[in-house]
């Protein structure tokens, strides 16, 4: 395994020169630096990470606290975790992921250790005991979702009430009287998912708002529950003509569902779903939806952490909360309501 010696060497430089020219702690001639990255390539030297710690006090390592949840459809998850690996890699970090159940011990040990320049959290509840921790370490956080006090943290997440408004508002403007709401399981709000019921509570408003009936319940996560759910529901609601799902396993069952019915979207229903477009195309859904935008969520969330990290100005900043707009995609789901 190649050293810091052996690329001073083929470079032609001192050990220290070639130390700072990748560290860049001192200023060094174009050229030298040059000369050094291209030993560096020639050898496939990789720094030793204890080594660039005590020399940098940087691990260049980003901490990513999430969790596979029973209750939540693990594939939607999958892509807040991809987008913020993604980031950190195009910027240089590595992640360290720690899915352990009890967070704010895991989150205390590895900020105490220094094991990690920045963390970024995921699952956020309304009151999430992480929280605290994270205000009091000496790296900075920022999170995917939003909390009920964003103090001292940055804080990424999409307009959930506005995404509840689009929903109702564009299938009212069709001239539809009664929808039917699917949302993540109950236990979801009972453990503090707070972006079940900004959505719920802003459709019912814009509901109440039009004249339109808006029946909302709760579904499952998984198959075959959720599928027998769906059906049931068109069932107990005939007078539906609208389904909104901010429930990604209730969007993936629901073609099976109206196919094995004879029914089909929009002739029958109007549909539209609160996902991603890639999780749309992964999954071959044929709905309108509200892009959930969970890539460029973990993205601006690593972005905004690794300027905290490596600027002394961003460092100093006052932190943000950042909400994105929903946005509708149409994928020719919905139409005016039968006669």
């Amino acid at each position: 395994m190649a050293t810091i010696a052996d690329v001073a060497r083929l470079a032609g430089v001192s050990r220290s020169t070639a130390s700072y020219a990748l560290s860049g702690k001192r200023s060094i001639s174009d050229e030298v630096r040059d000369r050094v990255r291209a030993a560096v390539s020639e050898l496939g030297y990789t720094p030793n990470a204890g080594a660039r710690a005590l020399a940098t006090s940087q691990t260049r390592v980003i901490g990513l606290f999430a969790q596979f949840l029973p209750d939540e459809f693990a594939p939607a998850m999958l892509q807040y975790m991809l987008g913020v690996s993604d980031t950190a890699r195009e910027l240089g970090y590595d992640i360290l992921m720690v899915t352990d159940s009890d967070g704010p011990a895991a989150l205390r040990r590895i900020t105490d250790s220094r094991m990690v320049d920045g963390v970024v959290l995921l699952n956020i509840a309304e009151e999430d005991d992480r929280l605290p921790v994270l205000r009091a370490a000496k790296q900075p956080g920022a999170l995917v979702g939003l909390p009920a006090d964003c103090t001292g943290l940055d804080v990424f997440d999409l307009d959930f009430p506005e995404a509840g408004r689009l929903m109702v508002s564009h299938l009212a403007e069709l001239g539809h009287r009664e929808l039917v709401l699917v949302s993540q399981p109950r236990h979801v709000v009972e453990r503090g998912g707070a972006y079940v019921w900004r959505l719920r509570n802003a459709a019912q408003e814009e509901a109440e708002r039009r004249g339109v009936t808006l029946h909302a319940v709760h579904g499952s996560s998984s198959q075959p529950a959720i599928g027998q759910e769906l059906s049931d529901l068109l069932d107990a609601h005939p007078g539906a003509t609208g389904l909104l799902l901010n429930n990604e396993a209730a969007a993936a069952a629901l073609p099976s569902v109206l196919h094995a019915r004879g029914l089909n979207s929009p002739e029958h229903y109007s549909v539209i779903g609160r996902y991603s477009d890639e999780f749309g195309r992964t999954f071959s859904l044929p709905f309108s939806f509200i892009e959930s935008a969970p890539d460029r969520l973990g993205s601006m969330a690593v972005r905004q952490l690794v300027r905290r990290i490596e600027s002394p100005a961003g460092a100093e900043e006052p932190h943000v909360t950042r909400l994105i707009t929903p946005e509708l995609g149409d994928r020719g789901s919905t139409r005016p309501p039968r006669p």
